[in-house]
């Protein structure tokens, strides 16, 4: 039987196949009643084309300037499909491409997905699945299998643009018990080994995508930043084969956390605008829970020996439902100012550079396990249909505008 979401899409199609029909006729019966009119008011602009063209074409060469700067660069999303409705990967590309998002993060290595990317010039970082990691952790053949299906086989004329791939996500979680502790390092050393020899390591990178879990602070402060005891020997032995590899360090940031974990945090401290405290620490303030995570990152890599290692926030975002504060509101107030310090370029006190960040997410994956909390299930900009659910400016300027809304066809 068709399902409510299902008859909703195919209405979307009849809707604009009947919208289109009737359009074309309308412009067929209109366009010889405006021809002469078109054809008089033309000869009049070209009188008057002197010196107006060189100011209209010096005008929009200044306009187009303005607006291609006004794009934040350092900014992509993640694309999840953990829903029961998940929207055709051909509708979402065209949504990303209608909003001027150009970086992805998958999951997975879905070919619907990935098919659908090929062609788009989108930066793309593939997933690989933590229930792959012992397989690919226990055999060097499975992981030269795995790059040769999911990875060369897109590298291509029109192909996928694909600039890392994550070695797991999050598998040092203490939810997982150390379930993943011996195959995750194993498995990536078998993709990296894999990727060198197919010949892709000149444009794309390994990497393992972290929950900021895997470093603390004994006392809140950044500079107080190591890696946590039951997993640092394992997290020294990564980081060192980052370094000596090149390839960067992934960390999921979530301030949303920080606040439902502990009802005494500061609600202003989850927050861009400086409104709540400030935490001084060897030179350097803190007025937000972003910055002060990810210099206790910064400084657990100095503990380690090493100083200029690439880091990427993997996943940062805000849910909109399931927890008193996870709200639209909130959420609107969480993106303008994180847009806002990426569009401006600022980075961190340690790091003062342009920062590469992964929103989460894209849309709301209305399956995913609701065991961390109820929210999981509303981290979406946009909802599962691809609608979106508050004002976000991803050109970071703060404007009050609503991202684009997903369209199942073109008029």
């Amino acid at each position: 039987t068709t399902t409510t979401t299902q008859r909703h899409i195919e209405k979307k199609f009849t809707d604009c196949k009947e919208t289109t029909t009737h359009n074309n006729q309308s412009k067929k019966a209109d366009t010889s009643s405006r021809s002469n009119k078109t054809n008089l008011i033309h000869r009049r602009l070209l009188n008057m084309a002197g010196r107006a063209a060189m100011l209209v074409n010096l005008g929009t060469v200044v306009m187009t300037v303005l607006t291609l700067a006004s794009f934040v660069e350092g900014f992509g999303v993640n694309w999840g499909n953990i829903a029961s409705h998940p929207l055709n990967p051909d509708i979402v590309v065209r949504m990303l491409k209608e909003n001027k998002i150009n970086k992805v993060k998958l999951f997975d290595a879905d070919s619907w997905t990935m098919n659908a990317l090929a062609g788009s010039g989108m930066e793309v970082m593939v997933g690989i699945p933590n229930n792959l990691l012992e397989t690919l952790a226990d055999d060097y053949g499975n992981a030269k299998d795995w790059v040769k299906e999911n990875i060369t086989a897109y590298m291509r004329k029109d192909g996928v643009n694909i600039k890392y791939v994550a070695v797991g996500n999050e598998p040092f979680l203490s939810a997982y018990n150390g379930s993943y502790l011996k195959t995750t390092f194993p498995a990536l050393k078998n993709i990296h080994r894999a990727l060198k020899e197919a010949g892709h390591t000149d444009v794309m990178k390994a990497t393992i995508p972290q929950n900021a879990e895997v470093y603390q602070s004994a006392n809140d402060k950044p500079s107080e930043g190591d890696f946590r005891s039951d997993v640092k020997q394992i997290m020294l032995d990564i980081v060192k084969f980052f370094h000596d590899n090149d390839l960067p360090f992934t960390v999921n940031i979530y301030p949303f956390l920080s606040l439902y974990l502990n009802q005494h945090f500061p609600v202003e401290y989850a927050f861009f605008d400086g409104n709540g405290q400030t935490i001084p620490d060897n030179g350097k303030n803190y007025d937000n829970v972003f910055d002060a995570n990810y210099d206790t990152l910064v400084y657990a890599l100095n503990k380690a020996g090493i100083k200029d290692m690439k880091i990427i926030v993997g996943e940062v975002g805000w849910p909109t439902d399931g927890h008193k504060y996870a709200t639209p509101k909130l959420a609107e107030k969480f993106y303008a100012g994180l847009m806002k310090r990426l569009a401006k370029d600022v980075g961190t006190p340690l790091r003062p550079e342009k920062l590469e960040v992964y929103l989460f997410g894209l849309l709301d994956e209305d399956m995913k396990s609701i065991l961390p909390g109820p929210f999981e299930r509303h981290w979406g900009i946009f909802r599962y249909d691809g609608t979106p659910k508050f004002m976000l400016d991803f050109t970071g300027q703060g404007r009050k505008i609503v991202p684009v809304a997903e369209k199942v066809c073109n008029t």
